[in-house]
């Protein structure tokens, strides 16, 4: 018994999550409509606000036409009663005080007050009564349903009162409740002390009411429905138009920049057209004029990059002969020397990247990607700053997974990304420490470069990729970077079908991640490293780095310098 009274609780139980669950969904599903539809939040207020007139109409119109129901029955009531009391005086004329049988009298007036009276109030019952008790029962004397008679009303009428009073009672002969209009008089012409009492049923009135209240109801429902109609295709007029112009707007957005909206009529949504198709073409103008600034300058850079080439390829020529020649010269023409050919460097990397930027801004760079273990390039490229960290006094610690980290990639393009980030934490981290880590999941792999310099501010990890940006402009470079290096970084992540994020706090240091999917044309969700401060709902479980339950992972800690190609910004 107790087992399958337990069953029956999972049961219900269970039935009951269903139902909640359905409820939530509906309800949220309801609320994604509510939030984005203008035309169901205008119909639906529309609607309340409707009910709650239409409400407090009818409520208003229901009191009213009851209230002047009850009111002319009332007047109706009172003035029978008092034709009533006439008769039954001229009828109990003569009734000794101590007479008997007294209800021989009170039967006899009774009839002569049913048979003579008209009364415009309606069918009513009437009752006799006579302060007189009977010697066997000790029972006041009446004729008529005396017992209809509440208490409160006899007492009124027996003090000599004129009232009235509305009572609900059991009827005697088919046991339903009746609704009565009472009204009382003292009989005040006889020699005994009697009381009239007449009860008119209020059930026509009572009809009338439920009538009238359902034919409210009913014309309120109809009345809403057809509210709610008329604000439909009232909104429906109005957002038709707005939701073209927002289709129109999205797909203008989306590069048609033929887009228009038709212009009907001169009303607000005409002159709201009019306005978008003006605009438009004035963004389109501006657009076309950019693409072709943007085109003149893209090749006015690469013209000028190639035109410099042949007059640079003489002057290193030139300056390689003097380098070869210093020791011959003085002391001050030596060092004038060098320095010519160390910006001969920069300059021959300013023009590499020049090139390299305008073809990536062109759009015409193509990737060759294979499939390679990044570990071997994280050590090429950390190969590539040896002598840059030595001269900054930096140690480099690389953490690397113990399996192969494979990707779809291309070496080149990744090992400058990985070499243009090193050399810029080199740069800025005052001769405090670097920390690479390399780690990877399923769908994606990750590079992260930390350094503890000065950091970044708010705001700079969005500008730190722009073109020529410089944290600090007074700031003297060590390795004499192009300016270009994290553009043309992020450029190359993008082309993976990566990213490439910054993060960085005042005195912290900063943080750079290159995310990169495993597999070209195959997205992924979530990077398998966090920079720091990011948080997530759930750490990612399947990530392959260093401390992970598929390798313990190895640091090398390496003193290492070398030539950098580029400094933050």
């Amino acid at each position: 018994m107790k087992a399958l009274l337990a069953r029956f609780v999972r049961a219900v139980l269970r039935h009951t999550g269903r139902a909640v669950g359905w409820g939530r969904r509906q309800a949220g599903r309801f609320g994604v409509m509510w939030r984005r539809s203008l035309q169901l939040r205008v119909t639906i207020s529309t609607l309340a606000l409707s009910s709650a007139v239409v409400f407090v109409l009818g409520m208003v119109l229901q009191y009213q036409i009851t209230e002047r129901l009850l009111d002319t029955k009332q007047q109706a009531a009172i003035g029978a009663t008092r034709e009533a009391v006439g008769v039954v005086n001229r009828e109990l004329v003569g009734v000794a005080p101590g007479s008997d049988p007294v209800e021989g009298r009170l039967t006899s007036a009774l009839n002569k007050l049913q048979g003579t009276t008209s009364s415009v109030a309606g069918a009513f019952e009437a009752v006799l009564a006579s302060d007189t008790r009977d010697l066997a029962t000790g029972e006041a004397r009446f004729v008529g349903p005396y017992e209809y008679v509440p208490d409160g009303l006899r007492q009124f009428v027996q003090s000599g009162k004129f009232t009235h009073q509305i009572q609900t009672v059991s009827d005697r002969d088919t046991g339903g409740r009746v609704t009565y209009l009472m009204v009382g008089a003292p009989i005040s012409n006889s020699t005994r002390a009697m009381q009239l009492y007449l009860l008119f049923p209020l059930t026509a009135e009572q009809n009338t009411i439920n009538l009238v209240q359902n034919t409210l109801i009913v014309g309120g429902v109809v009345l809403l429905l057809l509210l709610a109609g008329i604000a439909n295709l009232v909104t429906r007029q109005v957002v038709r138009p707005v939701r073209g112009a927002a289709q129109a707007a999205e797909r203008f957005a989306s590069g048609e920049l033929d887009e228009r909206l038709p212009v009907i009529g001169e009303d607000d949504l005409a002159r709201l057209a009019q306005s978008y198709n003006e605009m438009a073409e004035s963004i389109q103008l501006q657009i076309r004029q950019l693409e072709e600034f943007g085109t003149l300058q893209r090749r006015f850079t690469s013209d000028v990059s190639h035109e410099l080439r042949t007059p640079l390829t003489t002057v290193r020529m030139a300056a390689d002969v003097l380098h070869a020649s210093r020791v011959q010269f003085p002391a001050g023409l030596a060092r004038s020397t060098e320095l010519l050919v160390d910006e001969l460097d920069r300059f021959e990397s300013l023009l590499a990247d020049l090139l390299e930027i305008s073809r990536l801004d062109a759009g015409v760079e193509e990737l060759i990607a294979e499939f390679v273990d990044l570990r071997s390039i994280v050590e090429r490229a950390v190969e590539s700053v040896r002598r840059i960290a030595e001269n900054a006094g930096s140690e480099i610690v690389v953490e690397l997974p113990d399996t192969e980290a494979i990707a779809e990639v291309e070496s080149r393009r990744v090992e400058r990304i990985l070499r243009n980030l090193l050399a810029n934490a080199i740069d800025h981290g005052e001769g405090g420490p670097v920390t690479l880590r390399l780690a990877f999941n399923d769908d994606a792999v990750a590079v992260t470069v930390r350094d503890s310099g000065v950091g970044l501010r708010t705001g700079e990890a969005d500008l730190v990729f722009n073109r020529f940006w410089r944290a600090d402009p007074s700031r003297n470079r060590r390795t004499g970077g192009t300016g270009l290096g994290l553009a043309i970084s992020l450029e190359d992540a993008r082309l993976h079908g990566g990213g490439l994020d910054a993060w960085g706090e005042p005195g912290e240091g900063a943080c750079f991640r290159l995310t990169l999917p495993r597999r070209q044309g195959v997205g992924y969700t979530r990077s398998p490293l966090d920079l720091p401060g990011e948080v997530h709902p759930e750490p990612p479980a399947d990530a392959e780095s260093p401390g992970s339950p598929a390798g313990n992972g190895r640091a090398d800690e390496l003193s290492l310098r070398g030539d950098r190609e580029e400094v933050r910004g």
